[in-house]
Order: structure tokens, then C-alpha cells, then sequence
């Protein structure tokens, strides 16, 4: 087999999570800043319900000319122009979500914010966000703070709004997630952070009970 014939240049964290099974014929996959649909080759090739979005015209249609390659017949406008912070695609419309190198490029935590609200709203209860993003992790004192809240230059040159670990526990708890994989974060020395943060959405029952759980107050036992 020739791997980068079946696979792509997909991201090796992802590869990952379709070798642990959590990624199967049965989803529904939308990738939420597709690019040139680097990540969709190998779901193209074994007929994945596939679909994507970004906001560049020319990624979407290089993205719709791979498609038409690999899997003849979808309709090219599973593949559509538009913004992560505004897609138009369902509430709860996939099981898996992908994410990968996108939310870090938001110019403030407000933007940060919407695009990642975009993103979440389309994973259905029980599914999947696969994200991959700029962080601080490991890297505290090598980036240095600019303009708004959250905006890092980085040592290679580029800026981007970053993340930390307490900051994406935080977001994981407030979206009604629950980590699938503890966050894993690579150093690219001298250069960047790039973390992992894979999170399955819980169902509306799950939620309710968590709630509640949460509002309770913890009664002493009484003789």
C-alpha cells in the first residue's frame, strides 16, 4: 500500500484517531476549514459521508477537484464557501468535526469565540471534535503577548491567538464536552506549540444530570 496515495498529507493526530476506531464508515464527517482538503483523502477514497467548509474560494474549489477525483458522483456543494463563525450547514449536523490549524487564527478571544461556536454547533450530541491549535503550552516564555487579549507573536515569526490548558479545560466544561484524549501538545522547537484537544460532545440527558449534579449542595447525613 502507498500510504501517501491512500492517506494524503492528513494529519498524523487524526490518522490516530481513525487507527483507535473512533472514526468509522458510519460518520457523518464535516471539516470545518477544510483547506484543499488535505485531511479528506483517505474519507474520499472509502466513501465517507464526506463534507467541508472554508472561507477561501480557491481552497473549496481545489477541494471540490479532489473530490470529483476521488469520489465521482458527490455533489460539490457539500463543499462550500463560508466562515467557520457562520456555516450553514445544520445544527448537529455531523458526527465528527474537524478542526485542524484553523481557530488559532481568530485576531481576538471574541472572533476565537464565534468561530468556535460555529464549529461546535455542528457536532451532533455523541459526536466528535477533532481540533488541532496554536497553544502557550510548553512554550510560556517564548511567545510574547501583542495587541488584543489572547494574540501571541510566535518565535517563528507569526502571530496567532493562543490557547493554554486551563483555558481549553475550561471551554471543554462550559460547551457541555467531555475530553476524549487527555490534551496533547508538540513543541516545535524555536518555532511553535500545536495542541491536540479531541472532545465528544454529551448528550442532552448527560448534560441535565451533570447540571443538576452541579446545583446540589452536598447534604450531611442527620441521626
Amino acid at each position: 500500500m502507498d500510504l501517501e496515495t491512500e492517506f494524503g498529507a492528513i494529519d498524523i493526530y487524526l490518522f490516530d484517531q481513525i487507527l483507535r476506531g473512533r472514526i468509522t464508515a458510519r460518520d457523518r464527517i464535516l471539516d470545518a476549514g477544510c483547506g484543499m482538503g488535505r485531511n479528506l483523502v483517505f474519507f474520499l477514497r472509502q466513501g465517507y459521508d464526506v463534507f467541508g467548509l472554508d472561507a477561501d474560494p480557491d481552497a473549496i474549489a481545489e477541494t471540490r477537484s479532489l473530490a470529483a477525483h476521488l469520489a465521482p458522483g458527490l455533489d460539490p456543494d457539500r463543499f462550500r464557501i463560508e466562515s467557520v463563525a457562520a456555516p450553514t450547514f445544520a445544527d448537529a449536523f455531523a458526527s465528527v468535526v474537524i478542526s485542524s490549524a484553523v481557530l488559532h487564527f481568530a485576531q481576538n478571544a471574541s472572533e476565537f469565540e464565534r468561530m468556535l461556536a460555529g464549529t461546535w454547533r455542528l457536532v451532533a450530541p455523541g459526536g466528535m471534535l477533532f481540533c488541532r491549535l496554536a497553544s502557550t503550552i510548553g512554550m510560556e516564555n517564548r511567545v510574547r503577548a501583542i495587541g488584543p487579549a489572547g494574540r501571541y507573536r510566535l518565535p517563528d515569526g507569526t502571530d496567532r491567538y493562543l490557547v493554554d490548558e486551563m483555558q481549553l479545560l475550561d471551554l471543554t466544561e462550559r460547551l457541555g464536552g467531555a475530553l476524549l484524549d487527555p490534551i496533547k501538545t508538540s513543541v516545535v522547537q524555536n518555532q511553535r506549540s500545536m495542541t491536540t484537544w479531541v472532545v465528544r460532545k454529551r448528550r442532552a440527558a448527560e448534560s441535565v444530570i451533570r447540571s443538576t449534579a452541579r446545583r446540589s449542595p452536598r447534604r450531611s447525613a442527620r441521626r
